[in-house]
């Protein structure tokens, strides 16, 4: 067994983000530093930790710095742009 350390950048992964969260990350494009933020209602826990999860990949592949605040008692999520 041939084994080698390779650069983590060098790596690419094959599998696409799901569309379900396409309308999210093409929103965050249009996002401007402290601009207005966006509002994004939700469910249950699950779908805030992965809306986060898909935005944390965005902030690494795009180098930009998105924070996102939660408000539980009406269930959004927002997202805004930091410098």
């Amino acid at each position: 067994m041939d084994i080698k350390f390779v650069e983590r950048e060098k790596i690419k992964t094959s599998k696409k983000r799901s569309s379900k969260f396409k309308p999210l990350l093409e929103a965050l494009d249009q996002l401007d530093v402290g601009g207005d933020a966006i509002e994004v209602p939700y469910e249950d826990d699950k779908n805030v930790n992965s809306m986060r999860t898909a935005v944390y990949q965005y902030n690494q592949e795009k180098g930009v710095k998105i924070k996102s605040g939660k408000d539980s008692k009406n269930k959004k999520i927002y997202f805004y742009r930091e410098k």
